[in-house]
């Protein structure tokens, strides 16, 4: 891939100066040259294993392609862990259950590209004022006003923040610090994977008042404890989020279900490119058969000429443990070493009465025994909206990450709807309409040392790839973008095999962004 700095946009090939955000050093990532499509004559079968973000982005570019493409998912719908489903409320409402609040941030061009084939303006996303941090102490951080470009953006922080000031800024660590002004990967993974992001953050002095701001906005995001969460993904997440992009930390939310706003609406438009897809239909098994292989489920046993992986950690483990003719013992080691993260704890409620008026959208939340952040999601989503209008109640999201395995889930969600009275205390005298508690386990997990280790968009086979945001990718992009990014790469993996053009991409900058700081960051490295 050849890469260079300019913001021209791209779809088809035409210039698009909007499409992909205010930064004027977001990076272009160009594919492989080769024609736009294949002809019909040559179009070759490909399979697509999982339904989530990476899946549907390979599935949508192959596609496009003119790729003969079947997409294979273990479950009743599109979305993987962004997926919804219809449940019916005690007061007999029919309403969207799903795994929970999901940010949008500025910085994912490669999702909100994906998002664009059918909503080209994302109209069906809505930004949300601010982005408040609560602690327990009683302080309250807020991103509303602070500049977006760095390193406005980080002075505009210090000025504004109650708990990360200027007398915090003085006592760190500058030289142990100076890195994260000038992340790049693979070389900072090389530097800071051994190390655990708590003791980063120790080694630079990280004022403790403000290790939340760190760990509920960085760490807590891939609901890992951040004692086990590698150095370079929280240096990485810095990079993305605050000091390398100038897209800001606000954010947008659908304003709709996941299934409604998204993912419905994406499954039409590749099923009218001609894609083949089968929801609850898991993969058991992938056979290598001459330059391609066989894909077998319970119903049928069809060959394919390519293949992209695209399922989460455990999935990827199934198809593996079911496939033992595929890669090599080093490769499956690698994908057998993947972790996944602790448990977490999504509660949905359904009350009877309103949240205060001003309580915001999301509050993300510290020092409130394991709640890490409150939804009040009829202030974005139009469900939502619509039944609290109708029953003049409310519906409120509680989220827990990195839930100990051994913890008594009830008296988890009962902890929860505690610190949700606590800190909204117009709650207590409301009643439960009805509740869901979403428990899950299945998102990756970044421990130390493990870069490495992990598998890549290419494997042994010329004829399969890999996707997902547990895969390992040489550019600044995590979570739900990692998982879009990859995904555009697998397929760009198998069209350059063919001759055809793929994806252009984008990220954030993929080094600092003052050439004087990149400097004082090499000095501290030497």
């Amino acid at each position: 891939m050849i890469t260079r700095r300019t913001h021209t946009g791209h779809r088809g090939g035409a210039p698009d100066p909007l499409r992909h955000g205010r930064d004027r050093k977001a990076e272009v990532v160009r594919p492989a040259p080769g024609t736009h499509r294949f002809a019909t004559q040559d179009a070759p079968s490909v399979a697509v294993i999982g339904g989530g973000i990476a899946g549907l982005a390979a599935t949508t570019l192959l596609v496009e392609r003119g790729a003969r493409v079947t997409l294979y998912e273990a479950g009743p719908s599109l979305g993987g862990r962004l997926a919804g489903w219809p449940t019916t409320l005690a007061d007999g409402s029919e309403v969207t259950m799903s795994r929970g609040f999901h940010a949008f941030f500025r910085q994912y061009y490669n999702l909100r590209g994906l998002l664009r084939r059918t909503d080209p303006t994302l109209s069906r996303l809505t930004p949300l004022p601010d982005y408040p941090l609560r602690h327990s102490g009683g302080l309250t951080d807020s991103f509303a006003r602070v500049p977006r470009t760095p390193p406005l953006s980080a002075l505009g922080f210090v000025a504004l923040s109650p708990t990360f000031g200027w007398r915090d800024l003085s006592a760190m660590d500058a030289r142990t610090a100076l890195p994260l002004l000038d992340v790049r990967v693979p070389q900072t993974y090389e530097r800071f994977d051994s190390v655990d992001a708590l003791s980063f953050l120790e080694s630079v002095r990280f004022p403790e008042a403000a290790h939340h701001l760190a760990f509920e906005v960085f760490s807590r995001s891939f609901f890992a404890d951040p004692r086990e969460l590698s150095a370079a993904e929280l240096l990485l997440m810095f990079h993305i989020y605050f000091l390398g992009s100038a897209e800001g930390l606000l954010f947008d939310v659908p304003n709709e279900p996941f299934p409604q706003a998204l993912w419905d609406p994406l499954g039409d438009y590749v099923q009218r490119l001609g894609a083949d897809i089968r929801t609850s239909t898991p993969v058991h098994e992938v056979a290598p058969r001459d330059e391609g292989a066989e894909v077998r489920t319970d119903a049928s046993a069809t060959r394919h000429d390519a293949v992209v992986l695209a399922t989460d950690t455990p999935g990827l483990r199934t198809v593996l443990a079911g496939s033992p003719h595929l890669g090599t013992p080093t490769w499956r080691a690698g994908i057998s070493a993947l972790r996944t993260a602790p448990s977490f704890l999504v509660s949905r409620l359904w009350l009877d009465r309103p949240v205060r008026a001003d309580r915001p959208g999301f509050l993300g939340t510290s020092g409130y025994d394991g709640l890490d952040n409150i939804s009040v999601l009829d202030r974005y989503e139009g469900e939502a909206a619509r039944w609290a209008r109708r029953t003049g109640g409310s519906v409120v999201e509680l989220h827990a990450y990195a839930v100990g395995d051994a913890s008594d889930r009830k008296e988890v969600q009962e902890r929860l709807i505690g610190q949700l009275h606590r800190i909204y205390p117009e709650t207590r005298d409301a009643s439960l309409v009805d509740a869901r508690h979403e428990w899950r386990a299945d998102c990756p997990l970044f421990t130390v040392g493990s870069y490495s280790r992990r598998p890549t968009v290419r494997t042994p086979h010329p004829w399969l790839t890999l996707a997902g945001d547990a895969v390992r990718c040489d550019l600044p992009v995590a979570l739900m973008e990692r998982a879009a990014t990859t995904g555009f790469l697998a397929a760009n993996a198998l069209l350059a095999e063919h001759g055809v053009r793929g994806q252009v991409l984008w990220t954030v900058p993929r080094a600092g962004r003052s050439r004087s700081l990149r400097a004082l960051a090499g000095l501290a490295a030497r």
